[in-house]
C-alpha cells in the first residue's frame, strides 16, 4: 500500500531523527537482493532456467494485501552478507549472530531445492528481515493454484468448503517465527537447526510432509534487538506490543506476513519463564475470537507437547513441580495475553490461525545468555517445533475446516456466538480442554453492527485524523468502501466519499476488535497482563459510527478502495488561506509551514491562516500533506490584523521521557531535542534556544542544582512553557508555580478508555474530543487561583472500556469522575503549564491525544 504523505512525512522523521549506531552495511562483494527478483531465483528476465524445462521463477508479486510472493518454489536470491561483528551479543551464548543467517540461508539455498529466502523488509537500523520456506519444489502453475487456495479459503469459504482438490492438494501453511524480542535469542537457533534438517534428510523421509505442506521460518523479527542484547527494537519499542499501532518496520512486516501466509498455525517463540510455556491462553478470552474453532486442537497440541519435551528428557531442562510445563489456559487462571491483539500470537488468530506464544525456560544472566542454558533452550525449542509439525501434519484437515469454518462465519451476515458454559458440549474435535472451562472463561457477547461509518464533510471531527485511519485499516487488510453518492445509513445522512467499513467482510472479527469500544472487564478477572483497550475509533482522533445489525445485510451504494481518497484542495485565486488545525496529520503540515518561515496565524476557530506572501510555499505543503486549503473569511482576516489571532513561529521544543515521547512529538512534525536536569545545570542544554519543555518524565532539580533551576525559572519567566503529561509534569509545573492542585494517582495497573468532557473556552474545545486513554489515570483536585481544567473526567465511573479497579485506595474509576483530567496554568512572569492526567503519548497508540498535545502546545508557547 502505497505511502500518504503525511505517511511518508511521519515515517521520514523517524528515520532523520536516529543516529544510526550499528555498522550493517553489506560487504563489498555482496549483491544486495530485498526479496524483488534478482539474484539466483531470477525475475521473468533475468536469465537462465531454475526449474529444468521451465524459466526461474518470476519476480514476486504485490498481493492485494501482504507480501511480495514468489511465484514458483524455490525461491532463491543471493542474499546480501552483512559483515560480522564480534560485538553480536548473540555471541555471548554461542548462538548464531545475525551476520550468520545470510552465509548459512546463501548454502542452503544452493544445495537444497526445498528452501526458499525471501527478504520481507528491513528492520530500522538496516538489517534484512527473512522469510525461509521449505517445501516441495512447486512450479509456477502449481504455486498459481496455491494462491487461489489460499484466495478462496478467505473469501470464497463455502466454495472451499466444498472443492475436494483443496481439500486434497493444498499444501496447509505451518509459520514459526523467533526473536522479536531481541534477547530472547533461541528460537533463531533451533528454527535454523530444524531448517537444515528437512534440507538434508533423505528425500523419502521428508517427502510426505513436504508436499502437503509450507512450513514458514521468520527467523529473527528483531535483528537490530538480537545484536544488541535488547528486548526493544532499535526505536525502543516492543515489537510485541506493536501490531495495531505499527510505529516499528518490523511489525508492519509481521502484519504483512501473516496476511500473505494465511497461516494454519502460527508459533512465536519467546523466553523466558523458569519453565517451557505453551498456549491456549487463559481468561478473560476476547470476544471477537471463534474460541471453538481455536481452542480444540491448540489445547490438545499443548498436551502432545508437552508429553514430547518431557518424554526428549533434554539435560538442564526445568519441569513445573507436576513434572510439565505450563499452559497458560491450564496452569494461568487469568490475564496472560489472550485479550488485546497487540501480541503476535493473539493477532495471528484473526486470520484464522490457531497461535501460540512460546516461553522458552532458562533466562539470561546480567544481561548475556550463557552457551549452557543456550542449549538447553535451543533444543527445548527445537523439540515444540518438531511436535508442533508432526501434530499438523496428523490435524490438518481438521484444523483446516475449523479454518475454513472461521472465514464462513465472517462473511455470513451472522451475529456473534460466544463460547460459553452453556454450548461448550456442541464443540466437535478434541475435547481435553472442557473440564477446566468455567463461567470466568465465558466469552462476552458482542453486537456486530452493519457497518462501521467513516463520515467526510461536516460531521468529521479530523479529515486528516479520518484519512491516516482509513490507511490503517488497509494495512491491516480490513476492506474499506466508499459512498458513490450520500446515502441514509441506520437513519442518519452521509456525504459522498464517506467510508465505510462493512461487516460482511473476511477481517470482520480483526475489523471489530479494532473499531469497536470494547469492554469494561473490571470485574471479570484480578488482573490483566497488558491493556485492556484500544479502539481506533474512540483513541485515532476520527469520527466513525457504529450502524446498523450485522443481519441487516451490507451496505449498497458503495465500492471498495484501496487507498484514501485525496484530500489537498488549494484555491486559485486567494490573498490568504486556511485549513483546520484539527488531526495529527495538520500539525505535521503546520510545522511544514513554520519550518520554511511561513507567515501563519492560529485563529479562534482552531484553524490556522497564511499570509498572501507565504501562498506558493502553502499550496506545495497542501500537494505533499495532503491538505484541504480555502480562501480565508473576511472574518479572519480582520482576526488577524486586529492582532487577535496569535502569530506563530517555528516551535523548539525540548523533551523529558521515553520513546512515547519522543516519537508522538516527530509524529505531530516536531524536532525535539532531549533535555534532563543535569544538562540545564551545566549548561549543555541552552533553554534560550528553546520555547517549550515536554515533559514526559521528571524535571526536579535537588537542592545542588541550584543554577539549572535558576536558569529554567528566569526561561518562564519570559513566556515559555512546561507542557507534559503525570506525575513528572505535575511536580515541575507545581514547584516553578505554574499550576496549584492536589494530585490524586488511579491504580497503576488501571488503563482503558475513558469518557471526558471538555469546558466551553477551553484550550481543549476547538475539535474536542469525548474519549481519552489511561494507563494509568491521574486527576487534579482542590485546583487554586489561575489553575482551569481543561478537561474533566466524565461524572460518576468514566471508564467505558478496559480494567480498572478500586484497591480500596479510592484509586478507581468512581473517584476520578468529574474531577479534572487535564488542567493549566499560568505564573504572574507569563510561564504557562498544561499538564494531562491522561496518557496521550502511550506507544504512540492515541492518535487523537496526540493532536491535544498539539493544542497544548501551540497554546502555551509563546508568541512570535
Amino acid at each position: 500500500m502505497p505511502l500518504t504523505p503525511q505517511r511518508r512525512t511521519v515515517v521520514g522523521a523517524l528515520a532523520s531523527s536516529l543516529a544510526l549506531t550499528l555498522a550493517v552495511a553489506p560487504t563489498a562483494t555482496s549483491d544486495p537482493v530485498r526479496g524483488n527478483g534478482n539474484g539466483k531465483g531470477g525475475s521473468e528476465s533475468a536469465g537462465p532456467a531454475h526449474h529444468k524445462g521451465e524459466r526461474g521463477p518470476r519476480a514476486p508479486k504485490q498481493d492485494p494485501a501482504g507480501l511480495d510472493m514468489p511465484s514458483s518454489y524455490p525461491y532463491q536470491p543471493e542474499l546480501r552478507v552483512f559483515d560480522p561483528d564480534p560485538a553480536d551479543a548473540s555471541y555471548a551464548g554461542d548462538l548464531v549472530g545475525y551476520a550468520d543467517l545470510a552465509p548459512r540461508l546463501n548454502e542452503l539455498m544452493a544445495s537444497s531445492d526445498r528452501v526458499s529466502v525471501q527478504v520481507v523488509g528491513q528492520s530500522t537500523n538496516g538489517r534484512d528481515l527473512y522469510l525461509v520456506t521449505v517445501t516441495a519444489p512447486e512450479r509456477r502453475h502449481e504455486t498459481r493454484r496455491q494462491t487461489a487456495y489460499r484466495e478462496m479459503i478467505q473469501h470464497e469459504p463455502r466454495k472451499a468448503a466444498r472443492d475436494t482438490k483443496l481439500q486434497r492438494d493444498y499444501k496447509t501453511p505451518v509459520w514459526f517465527s523467533a526473536n522479536i524480542h531481541g534477547n530472547e535469542w533461541e528460537g533463531t537457533d533451533a528454527s535454523l537447526r530444524y531448517i537444515e534438517e528437512l534440507a538434508t534428510a533423505p528425500w523419502e523421509e521428508v517427502e510426505d510432509l513436504l508436499t502437503g505442506h509450507r512450513l514458514y521460518f521468520s527467523l529473527t523479527l528483531n535483528p537490530d534487538g538480537r545484536y544488541l542484547g535488547q528486548r526493544r527494537t532499535a526505536l525502543n519499542f516492543d515489537e510485541n506490543r506493536d501490531m495495531i499501532t505499527n510505529v516499528t518496520p518490523e511489525s508492519e512486516s509481521f502484519v504483512r506476513t501473516a496476511q500473505s501466509l494465511l497461516a494454519l498455525y502460527a508459533s512465536d517463540i519467546h523466553g523466558y519463564t523458569g519453565q517451557l510455556q505453551v498456549e491456549p491462553t487463559g481468561p478473560p478470552h476476547g470476544e471477537n475470537y471463534e474460541y471453538d474453532l481455536f481452542i480444540p486442537h491448540n489445547y490438545a497440541l499443548a498436551l502432545q507437547i508437552e508429553e514430547d519435551v518431557v518424554a526428549a528428557d533434554i539435560p538442564g531442562n526445568p519441569l513445573t513441580d507436576a513434572d510439565g510445563i505450563k499452559i497458560p489456559y491450564r496452569d494461568t487462571p487469568s490475564g496472560w495475553d489472550d485479550y488485546p491483539p497487540i501480541f503476535t500470537a493473539q493477532y495471528a488468530a484473526f486470520y484464522g490461525a490457531l497461535t501460540s506464544t512460546v516461553e522458552l525456560p532458562l533466562g539470561r544472566t546480567d544481561g548475556r545468555q550463557t552457551p549452557e542454558r543456550a542449549a538447553t533452550n535451543v533444543a527445548v525449542a527445537e523439540q515444540v517445533i518438531r511436535t508442533t509439525v508432526d501434530y499438523l501434519h496428523e490435524h490438518d484437515e481438521e484444523i483446516l475446516d475449523n479454518q475454513i469454518e472461521f472465514f464462513r462465519r465472517a462473511l455470513s451476515g451472522e451475529p456473534k456466538t460466544p463460547l460459553t458454559l452453556e454450548n461448550i458440549d456442541e464443540v466437535p474435535g478434541p475435547d481435553q480442554w472442557k473440564p477446566l472451562w468455567d463461567v470466568t472463561d465465558d466469552q462476552d457477547p458482542v453486537e456486530l453492527p452493519r457497518a462501521y461509518v467513516i463520515p467526510m464533510g461536516e460531521d468529521q471531527r479530523s479529515v486528516s485524523d479520518a484519512t491516516a485511519l482509513v490507511e490503517q485499516l488497509l494495512l491491516h487488510d480490513i476492506e474499506v468502501r466508499r459512498l458513490g453518492g450520500p446515502a441514509r445509513i441506520d437513519g442518519t445522512r452521509y456525504e459522498r466519499g464517506s467510508y465505510v467499513v462493512d461487516m460482511a467482510q473476511s477481517k470482520r472479527a480483526l475489523a471489530n476488535a479494532l473499531l469497536d469500544l470494547g469492554s469494561d472487564i473490571s470485574d471479570k478477572v484480578p488482573t490483566m497482563y497488558d491493556i485492556s483497550a484500544w479502539s481506533y475509533s474512540y483513541l485515532w482522533g476520527a469520527t466513525v459510527h457504529k450502524v446498523g445489525d450485522v443481519t441487516d445485510g451490507p451496505v449498497r451504494g458503495t465500492k471498495r478502495v484501496d487507498r484514501p481518497t485525496r484530500q489537498a484542495d488549494f484555491p486559485r485565486r486567494a490573498d490568504h488561506v486556511t485549513f483546520e488545525v484539527a488531526g495529527v496529520g495538520d500539525y505535521v503540515a503546520l510545522n511544514a509551514l513554520l519550518e520554511e518561515d511561513a507567515d501563519v496565524w492560529l485563529l479562534d476557530s482552531g484553524r490556522a491562516l497564511v499570509g498572501r506572501d507565504s501562498r506558493r510555499l502553502a499550496a506545495r505543503v497542501a500537494e505533499e500533506h495532503d491538505i484541504a486549503f480555502r480562501e480565508a473569511r473576511r472574518s479572519e482576516v480582520r482576526e488577524v490584523r486586529s492582532g487577535d489571532a496569535k502569530e506563530l513561529d517555528e516551535v523548539e521544543i525540548g523533551y523529558t521521557g521515553d520513546q512515547d515521547d519522543l516519537h508522538t512529538l516527530l509524529q505531530l512534525g516536531f524536532d525535539p531535542v532531549q533535555v534532563s536536569t543535569s544538562t540545564i545545570e551545566d549548561g549543555t542544554t541552552s533553554l534560550d534556544d528553546l520555547d517549550v519543555l515536554w515533559l514526559g518524565a521528571s524535571l526536579n532539580f535537588d537542592e545542588a542544582q541550584v543554577n539549572g533551576r535558576a536558569v529554567t525559572e528566569a526561561w518562564l519567566a519570559d513566556g515559555h512553557a512546561l507542557v507534559g503529561e503525570g506525575t513528572g509534569a505535575f511536580d515541575a509545573a507545581t514547584a516553578f508555580g505554574l499550576v496549584s492542585a492536589t494530585a490524586v494517582d488511579g491504580n497503576r495497573s488501571g488503563n482503558g478508555i475513558v469518557a471526558v468532557d471538555t469546558p466551553e473556552g477551553s484550550i481543549l474545545a476547538d475539535h474536542a474530543q469525548d474519549h481519552a486513554f489511561i494507563y494509568p489515570a491521574q486527576w487534579y483536585t482542590g485546583l487554586g487561583e489561575g489553575t482551569r481544567a481543561e478537561q474533566t473526567y466524565a461524572e460518576g465511573n468514566p471508564l467505558l472500556a478496559g480494567h480498572w479497579v478500586d484497591t480500596g485506595a479510592g484509586d478507581g474509576p468512581t473517584a476520578a469522575g468529574g474531577n479534572a483530567s487535564v488542567i493549566s496554568g499560568e505564573s504572574a512572569d507569563g510561564g504557562r503549564a498544561v499538564v494531562f492526567g491522561t496518557s496521550p503519548t502511550f506507544r504512540t497508540h492515541p492518535k487523537g491525544g496526540q493532536s491535544q498535545i498539539g493544542q497544548a502546545i501551540f497554546w502555551a508557547t509563546p508568541e512570535e
